[in-house]
């Protein structure tokens, strides 16, 4: 019976696991550093010229930074928090994906209408896949064999074939198209249009759109409704959808596809990301130069962090 008591008196005791959040700044030049449990700023971190879009790499060692008027993709070790590699992504790298097995990035190239595949390894441009004007959002299949690449000026999916690069299908949406993601072990393919505010769901076999939730009628109190950042919790049972200048956060039900909640955050809303526990939303706003920390077990906006500058992107690590 001691030994029991102990145990249970340990795992009462044990202090609930901190998360560090890093918030690239397009304006200011820097990753901001935030300790995710109190709000805590921690000193930020120089990195190249525009910072956008980052991506953890598979086994969560590497985050990636694309920098796009640097037209470089930097490696950073989190152990160490140092830049260990600059990689050639092409120019003006805004958005990309790491491919499942960490070999690749995908990278969108506003500036010349191209998707980029990299080899890491070899810091190696495999191949340019032409697509769309302005390619913004990318994902890649859980199997590796897909990619997806939004272009926002064209309002178009395209479908590419990850071993090949040869371009599969294009396929309008709503226009100017800012995110993609699978869910359902690559079942469904969401992707959001930011100026329509629609969500328009693709079965990526077929590539045929199979439903739309839109939420402009969803959501008649907020004006204007955007569709941007997506997020989706590791069970597949919460999704979660940053509303730009509708400075909202909106919860989805992936399984009915109905609306749930939103929370007020920040002005104009783009990146959102989860703490690696899930007991966090974190909603990084351009305009007001900060980032909402919502609480996702009481539904409740627990904070705002002012950072200052222009936050894009947000990555949060253990």
């Amino acid at each position: 019976m001691r030994i029991v008591i102990t145990a249970v008196a340990l795992c009462l005791a044990a202090p609930a696991v901190a998360d560090t959040v890093f918030v690239s700044d397009e304006v200011q030049n820097v990753l901001h550093v935030i300790d995710g449990p109190t709000g805590a700023l921690r000193p930020p971190m120089p990195v190249g010229q525009r910072p956008r879009g980052m991506e953890l790499s598979p086994d969560r060692r590497t985050l990636y930074i694309a920098e796009g008027n640097s037209n470089r993709i930097d490696a950073m070790d989190l152990a160490t928090r140092r830049i260990t590699r600059q990689l050639n992504s092409g120019t003006d790298p805004e958005r990309f994906v790491v491919s499942p097995d960490g070999k690749r990035l995908y990278i969108a190239n506003e500036d010349h209408s191209a998707v980029t595949f990299l080899d890491i390894a070899g810091n190696k441009a495999i191949r340019d896949v032409t697509v769309g004007p302005q390619p913004e959002g990318m994902a890649v299949s859980p199997d590796g064999k897909l990619v997806i690449a939004t272009s926002e000026t064209a309002s178009t999916v395209h479908f590419i074939d990850a071993a090949s690069g040869k371009l599969l299908d294009s396929v309008l949406v709503g226009s100017r198209p800012r995110s993609a993601i699978f869910i359902k072990g690559g079942r469904e393919l969401w992707v959001t249009s930011e100026q329509r505010g629609i969500i328009s769901i693709f079965d990526p076999a077929t590539r045929r759109i199979v439903a739309k939730i839109d939420l402009v009628k969803l959501l008649p109190s907020i004006s204007p409704v955007q569709a941007v950042e997506m997020r989706i919790t590791r069970d597949g049972k919460r999704l979660f959808v940053a509303l730009g200048r509708g400075n909202h956060v909106a919860e989805i039900d992936p399984a009915t596809r109905k609306l749930v909640r939103t929370w007020p955050v920040g002005n104009r809303n783009w990146g959102i990301a989860l703490s690696p526990d899930e007991k966090r939303l974190y909603a990084v706003a351009g305009l007001s130069g900060d980032m909402t920390v919502i609480d996702l077990a009481k539904n409740a906006v627990l904070r705002t962090v002012k950072l200052g500058g222009q936050p894009w992107g947000v990555v949060a690590v253990q």
